[in-house]
Formats: C-alpha cells, sequence, structure tokens
C-alpha cells in the first residue's frame, strides 16, 4: 500500500488547543449532511433531510441489475437472495429514529479529528422491508453461532486498513423482529445514500450498525475483530484504553430552532411574549418517560409536556413547552430521562472517538422587539456599544 495513505488515514488524533477545523474535514462535511433541525417538526423526515454518513464511496447500482445476497458461515442451509425475490415476501414496516455514533463530535474538547458533527446527526423514517430473523431462521442457524456479521459493498481505506464495510450484532439482537433487510424508505426505494437497494435497519442502535449496500450476512461462532467492530466505534479514554464498544443509542432531546436566525452564525432571534418550545426525544434503550426544559442555560428546569409513543417504540416523541420571552439573551435547552432512569447530562463525559456524546443541547437566543420601518440593526439590549 502507498505509505502516503496510512499518513493520510493513519492512527485517529485529537485537534490541538487552537487548531481549526482542517479542508479535510470540511471535505467530510460536504459529504455528509445532518437534519436541518426545523425539520423535527416533522413525525417523518424525508430522505434528502435525513442525516447521511458515508464512509467510503456510494457504490454505483445499475437500474435493474440483479443484487444478490449471501447467507452462509454456521448456517445449515446457506442462501442467496436477490432484493427482487425479498420483494415477493411479505412486508414488514418500523418507524426508526436513526442517530449517528458521533454526533456532537464537533463540540468536544480536544476535538477528535473525524466527520464535524454538531447535534444534526439524526433522523426518522419508516423502512420497509423482511425481518432478518425470518432469513436467518430460514437459513438455519447452528446451535454454535454467536454472531451474525454484514458486509457492505462500499469499500476503501480508513487508518490505513483497506476494507468493505463490515459490522456484527450477536445473534439474540439479530433474531429481534423488528431488525429488518430494508429496501424502502418512507415507502420509497432507498435512495443512494442510504444504501440502495438493500440496508440493515436495526431499532435502537446508534446508525454505524444499519450496514447499507448490503451483499453478505454471515453467521459466526467467534466474536467479529474486523476494523468497525474492534478498532472503530469504541469508547476509549485515552490510545491505550481497550474500551466498550458503541451500542444502543443514549437519550436526548432536541429544539426545533424558535424565532429566525442569522445567517452566518445560525444564532436565534425572537420577539418578546408567549414562545412555544417545541422538539423531539429518543433514546435506544427504554421509552423516554420525560423531557425538561431550561431558559437559563440550565439553571433552573421545568417539565415539559411530552407526547406517547403513539405505537412507534423506536422512533422520537414530540415534546412542547411553554415560554414568555424577555428582551434580553437567553440559553435554553432540553433534556430527555428514558424509563430506564437514563438522563442526558450537562457536560459530556470525553472519549478519544467522540462518540455518544449526548450532551445538553444548548441554544441562544436574542429576543428583540420587532425592527422598525427602516429596517433598524438587530443589537443585544444588554450590550452598550458605548
Amino acid at each position: 500500500m502507498d505509505p502516503r495513505l496510512g499518513e493520510l488515514s493513519g492512527p485517529a488524533r485529537l485537534a490541538g488547543p487552537d487548531e481549526d477545523i482542517s479542508a479535510a474535514e470540511l471535505g467530510l462535511a460536504a459529504r455528509n449532511h445532518g437534519l436541518p433541525l426545523e425539520a423535527m417538526v416533522d413525525d417523518l423526515t424525508p430522505p434528502g433531510l435525513h442525516y447521511v454518513l458515508v464512509h467510503y464511496d456510494i457504490p454505483r447500482v445499475r437500474p435493474g441489475a440483479e443484487w444478490p445476497v449471501t447467507v452462509g458461515g454456521r448456517v445449515r442451509r446457506p442462501l442467496t437472495l436477490d432484493v427482487a425475490e425479498l420483494r415477493l415476501r411479505h412486508p414488514a414496516t418500523c418507524r426508526v429514529t436513526m442517530e449517528c455514533a458521533g454526533n456532537g463530535r464537533a463540540r468536544l474538547e480536544p476535538r477528535p479529528i473525524s466527520q464535524p458533527w454538531l447535534v444534526e446527526a439524526v433522523g426518522t423514517a419508516e423502512w420497509t422491508g423482511v425481518p432478518l430473523g425470518e432469513v436467518l431462521a430460514e437459513a438455519e442457524v447452528e446451535d454454535a453461532a454467536v454472531e451474525v456479521v454484514f458486509t457492505g459493498a462500499d469499500h476503501g481505506i480508513e487508518r490505513g486498513v483497506e476494507q468493505d464495510y463490515r459490522r456484527s450484532l450477536p445473534l439474540a439482537e439479530a433474531m429481534r423482529p423488528e431488525v429488518l433487510l430494508a429496501y424502502e424508505m418512507n415507502g420509497l426505494p432507498l435512495p443512494p445514500q442510504h444504501g440502495h437497494p438493500l440496508r440493515l435497519v436495526v431499532p435502537g442502535w446508534y446508525g454505524m450498525a444499519h450496514v447499507k449496500w448490503l451483499r453478505g450476512i454471515s453467521v459466526v461462532d467467534t466474536p467479529f475483530t474486523g476494523f468497525q467492530q474492534a478498532a472503530a466505534y469504541r469508547i476509549r479514554r485515552s490510545p491505550d484504553d481497550p474500551g466498550r464498544p458503541v451500542t444502543r443509542m443514549a437519550p436526548r432531546a432536541l429544539l426545533v430552532p424558535p424565532g429566525f436566525p442569522d445567517f452566518l452564525s445560525r444564532a436565534r432571534v425572537l420577539r418578546p411574549g408567549p414562545v412555544l418550545l417545541e422538539g423531539r426525544a429518543w433514546s435506544g434503550t427504554s421509552p423516554v418517560r420525560a423531557v425538561e426544559v431550561s431558559t437559563d442555560d440550565g439553571r433552573s428546569w421545568t417539565a415539559a409536556d411530552l407526547d406517547a409513543a403513539g405505537g412507534h417504540p423506536w422512533a422520537w416523541q414530540s415534546w412542547q413547552a411553554r415560554w414568555t420571552a424577555t428582551p434580553g439573551s437567553h440559553v435554553l435547552c432540553a433534556r430527555a430521562t428514558d424509563a430506564d432512569g437514563h438522563t442526558q447530562p450537562l457536560e459530556q463525559a470525553w472519549n478519544t472517538g467522540g462518540f455518544c456524546n449526548n450532551a445538553v443541547q444548548r441554544v441562544p437566543v436574542l429576543c428583540v422587539p420587532a425592527a422598525g420601518p427602516d429596517g433598524d440593526p438587530v443589537r443585544d439590549p444588554g450590550h452598550d456599544p458605548g
């Protein structure tokens, strides 16, 4: 391998104290996009607004081409299935909130060098396909099986390692009835960036588990130690820490940005008076049981009204709270608590990969009177320009 590739994709590192986001990170940000948070007002995220993370290239799939998926390893009846054949089976649909494991990474100090997510790496869609457990049952998994490995068609180099994108699930997780081999998103064929023609959907887990452009399923009798499992996507406090694996989504609440934005900074501006604060909340381990909001940067909290899951246990829930805005600067926050008692922290426990960062979102807002007929400049009422 060309040694320059090792330099470009070498061991993950941390940004220096004064190191800005690099051209390489900007390139990642241009390829991968987050959800505009104002789109959270809708229960379902349109495919073009749903967050996207593509590790390597989007594989080219010719229209009408066959797409065989192999099922092998520790099974008694190896299978080769085409997506067209899967579409003839009885379909299942599941509404799922999906979040990137690195969501919030760009706000950590020091910053891990990778995709520079703020908090927008999320989306909710209805995925349609065939339950993976039915396919595994048809293949007759052997008693010695412990995990199922999934191989995507995307191929590249990461930290100097040439690889197909591959991840595994414990067998018990893979057999859950809501885990799908999905071929549709919101009732339409998968878009290219979301894994067309077939992807894995694992409700409750962070996005790295939802392998796209799925080509192979292999049942194994020992834990999988591929790069994306054993090197990447582990929570480590130091480079020599073996860490623990990233699995299910931690609880999180996000605000739909109130008011209107400043173009460059995205800082929010709103008018004095009654304001409806709203947003979404989710957790990958148990339903969200409470959402609280703060208008003073987390010093005090009040309960928000939380909608029930509405028959969609793996999707985000909506919440609302009323606030009377007064002139001046404010910092709005929201935090979720799930049924297992896990609550979002005010500050994030740091790790080398920037994973599972569910620290409370802070939204600065400036409350000002309406502009005059001549379009008076917006100024912070608490700031004395003299």
